[in-house]
């Protein structure tokens, strides 16, 4: 008889702890359009330049803890249109779009394989990065923050090289002015439930 009651018990505890766990954490499905800031720099032989457009959508699904605060990150996938990426000179940028041969790849996009979230917010992500019809395996770090409003600020930056992503770097004026291999995005999205 008291082993039966042990039993119960032991059953009854295990039942509990088990809906504390789920109830202290709750994933939630985020999305963001046309809510970001995306800037793309890189250098030239003549001056340094900028690329920057406020187009594209993400989904997400989130992990929050029982505070509010986000905890993990299950999924996550952004696309950004290749031709809202704006200079300051409609020449520039239509070599850029030769570059990222967009007439066949009119999309850049990120879709998440796994990610770790720290208790200051940073995120490590592994998924693929998709430019110009080349994927690879990427790593992207970011700082995420829960607002007030449950909306969550990101921000993170991606150093990457066109060559990695079968793209010549553009040349101006029959190539007397090249452009560096290397690019910087820098992004700033808010993410809504």
């Amino acid at each position: 008889m008291l082993f039966r009651i042990k039993i119960k018990t032991m059953l009854l505890l295990l039942a509990l702890s088990t809906l504390l766990v789920f109830t202290s954490r709750a994933q939630a499905k985020y999305h963001s359009k046309d809510d970001l800031n995306i800037v793309v720099s890189g250098t030239s032989s003549l001056h340094d330049w900028d690329m920057k457009t406020s187009k594209g959508e993400s989904n997400a699904t989130v992990v929050l803890g029982s505070s509010g605060q986000l905890i993990g990150l299950t999924a996550l996938n952004f696309t950004v249109p290749a031709e809202s990426l704006k200079s300051e000179h409609k020449s520039m940028d239509k070599n850029a779009y030769k570059t990222m041969k967009t007439d066949k790849n009119a999309s850049i996009s990120y879709n998440l394989k796994s990610a770790t979230v720290a208790p200051d917010g940073s995120i490590k992500c592994q998924g693929t990065l998709s430019i110009a019809g080349t994927t690879l395996d990427a790593g992207l770090n970011a700082i995420a923050r829960v607002n007030a409003d449950k909306t969550i600020s990101v921000q993170g930056s991606k150093k990457i090289s066109m060559k990695e992503y079968n793209m010549a770097p553009p040349t101006f004026m029959m190539g007397t002015i090249k452009t560096g291999n290397d690019v910087t995005v820098q992004f700033n999205l808010i993410l809504r439930k």
